[in-house]
């Protein structure tokens, strides 16, 4: 009888390498990476085996739920490490594996070489030889079937050794072999990985935030979207591409907000968009006074003619006035006294907005109703989503509802707003939202920003958290930017633009240097257009529209600022000069940024250049050109003069 502590045997004792240290593999396999379509995916791991047997090692690869595997000989790195890669074609997910074996034949060419060098006899071990090749030839088909039997053939026959000897050991007789592993005796590693892979606007975009209600033609005038259809070719010059709406559903009266948050709204008083839900409709429908579906449809076209795309928020919330209160009452919580529990942030209250409850004994019609929401704007045209507050409903949910919605509409692309904790908006992440808001709001000083760039950039972060840098959102009006005046919002411009491929504002505050706070210090706007129509001048001289659409133009014109790899770091001798540099894999485009993070003062100091991370030799002379105001300058070395004055123009960005 078998002791009930021994380990059972494997179902095949033959195999004997070992697979172990994949990467990029996320929490043991159980998240996927992310990629865009025409990357190559590299992957690394390490294969070995006991003795001295030579090894080999396959990258497998195919789109998910194809029947064939495809597979691509990887390459031997040293000390045991492997590496491979396959390119993703096609928007949707692929599954990755690693394989390997014993290398039989390669084993017995490397020795056989050996023996010839020494002189030996080797007519026994070129039958040996002969008995592999036959063997693979079993493995085999069509004409390399054919080859390889008569490869086999002459290593058996013994005849002609010097010949056979050349034969033996030429490299064409490997790579025919390699074609055929032998599955028998092949360890296919223990979980297949998945990469999700989305389109070019997931690595590299520029968003600009409107109020559609704010975008009529006179003072106190509600906007429509004929007026916002007028508006995309401001939007369209700025450089943006796309142009993300806050909610565009009815708003309910019960509880309404006035202007300022006040918790009592005067007659006219517009409401919070985000307290959705009236009479007229939930998160289906649309606020009348903007407009109908039809009307809708129509701007999503139109944008497209500017190479815009439009974002919509969902905002999984809902006005005490929304349909689902009455209709489905089960989905809320509800407090002792029976009435339904109201969003809180003690001692905050917001009467007007009543969260979902993912506790609801009807959980799963919950689910479906909610994820309906996404399929029904995805129906009518729209492609990127921005998410408000993911980060308080569950993490079940959003996998579910990810997972099924790019089923279907593979192309949609999701922006998370949890400004939260790392390991909640890292979940999210891995859950399947392609972007996500980050910390760069609050990162003011040089070793923060370079501390928190280089966490974004390091493994395994930058295998599937997609970062969108904001300097300023409806819902936060830094501290940096309500002391700091225009050399604040063009520095923060700068960083936000060319850190990372994803950045975005909320205009025309941004634009228009709106920095007044509610009250000091705190980060809301004063006169927020949250809770009041506002009407801009958009023709203010003071505006900052042509610098930021120089920005722009610059990210348009150089790759090395359209992906998040290639970012390196650059000491200076001064706490308030910040300088990095993006460069594409081929250094074909190489852009260095320097920054003053100081808006009132005149900065200067020497960078020292990591000339090894742009591709320049120790004693190189190499001209540098200033994208914002068009001054060239020649350099030479490592260390080089920096002076930067706030008032005139805070930053440099430079191409070499």
């Amino acid at each position: 009888m078998q002791d009930k502590g021994t380990l059972p045997k494997p179902a095949n004792g033959r195999k004997r390498v070992v697979i172990e240290g994949v990467a990029p593999e996320i929490d043991s396999g159980r998240f996927p990476i992310k990629r865009i379509v025409g990357d190559s995916v590299v992957v690394e791991a390490d294969v070995f085996g006991d003795g001295h047997d030579h090894v080999y090692a396959r990258l497998l690869y195919k789109p998910e739920g194809a029947d064939e595997w495809q597979s691509v000989s990887m390459t031997a790195l040293g000390n045991d490490r492997w590496r491979g890669e396959f390119p993703v074609t096609e928007i949707g997910r692929y599954v990755y594996s690693i394989a390997g074996g014993e290398d039989h034949f390669e084993t017995w060419q490397t020795d056989l070489v050996k023996r010839i060098t020494a002189g030996q006899e080797v007519s026994v071990e070129l039958q040996n030889g002969g008995l592999i090749l036959r063997h693979i030839a079993a493995l085999a088909s069509g004409k390399d079937a054919a080859q390889l039997s008569v490869w086999a053939s002459l290593l058996l026959e013994r005849h002609e050794v010097e010949t056979t000897k050349s034969l033996a050991v030429q490299p064409e007789l490997l790579e025919v072999v390699r074609r055929y592993p032998d599955l028998a005796l092949e360890l296919v590693y223990d979980r297949e990985l998945v990469v999700i892979v989305d389109r070019e606007k997931a690595r590299f975009s520029s968003w600009y935030e409107f109020f559609p209600r704010s975008q009529g033609a006179a003072v106190d005038v509600h906007g429509t979207f004929a007026d916002c259809e007028a508006r995309l070719p401001y939007v369209a010059e700025l450089g943006f591409d796309v142009l993300y709406f806050p909610p565009i559903h009815p708003i309910g009266t019960a509880f309404r907000k006035g202007k300022n948050n006040s918790v009592v709204a005067e007659p006219g008083d517009a409401g919070s968009p985000w307290a959705i839900g009236a009479k007229e409709g939930g998160h289906s429908a649309i606020l009348p006074e903007l407009g109908t579906l039809e009307e809708f449809k129509h701007l999503l076209a139109q944008a497209k003619t500017y190479d815009i795309e439009i974002a919509l928020d969902i905002a999984f919330q809902c006005s005490p006035d929304h349909p689902w209160v009455a209709e489905h009452p089960t989905w809320f919580k509800h407090r002792a006294d029976g009435t339904i529990q109201y969003a809180e942030n003690p001692p905050k209250k917001y009467q007007d907005i009543y969260p979902l409850d993912f506790e609801s004994p009807d959980w799963s019609g919950l689910w479906d109703a909610l994820c309906d929401v996404f399929l029904y704007w995805a129906a009518q045209g729209v492609r990127i989503f921005r998410v408000d507050n993911p980060h308080t409903k569950a993490f079940p949910f959003w996998e579910w509802a990810i997972s099924e919605i790019k089923r279907e509409y593979p192309d949609v692309i999701l922006l998370s707003e949890a400004f939260t904790r790392p390991r909640v908006t890292q979940r999210l992440a891995k859950l399947g939202f392609t972007q996500a808001y980050t910390y760069f709001t609050w990162r003011n000083t040089k070793q923060e920003l370079t501390e928190y760039l280089q966490e974004l950039n390091e493994y395994p972060l930058k295998e599937y958290f997609g970062p969108n840098f904001w300097p300023n959102t409806p819902d936060i009006l830094p501290v940096s930017l309500q002391s700091g005046g225009k050399p604040a919002f063009l520095a923060r411009l700068v960083m936000a633009a060319t850190m990372t491929s994803n950045y975005g504002m909320y205009g025309a505050a941004f634009e228009l240097l709106e920095s007044t706070p509610f009250k000091p210090g705190g980060e809301e706007y004063l006169n927020s257009e949250k809770y009041e129509i506002k009407h801009w001048d958009l023709d203010s001289p003071a505006s900052l529209k042509s610098y930021i659409a120089l920005v722009n133009a610059i990210r348009k014109a150089n790759q090395a600022l359209q992906a998040n790899e290639g970012l390196a770091f650059h000491p200076s001798d001064n706490p308030y000069l910040l300088c990095y540099s993006k460069v594409t894999k081929d250094r074909s485009n190489r852009i260095l940024v320097i920054v003053n993070l100081d808006p009132v003062y005149v900065q200067a100091g020497f960078v020292t250049l990591n000339l090894a991370a742009l591709g320049l030799a120790a004693d190189e002379s190499f001209a540098v050109h200033d994208l914002l105001t068009g001054n060239r300058f020649m350099w030479s070395g490592a260390r080089n003069y920096i002076e930067l004055r706030p008032a005139e123009l805070p930053a440099h960005i430079f191409q070499l």
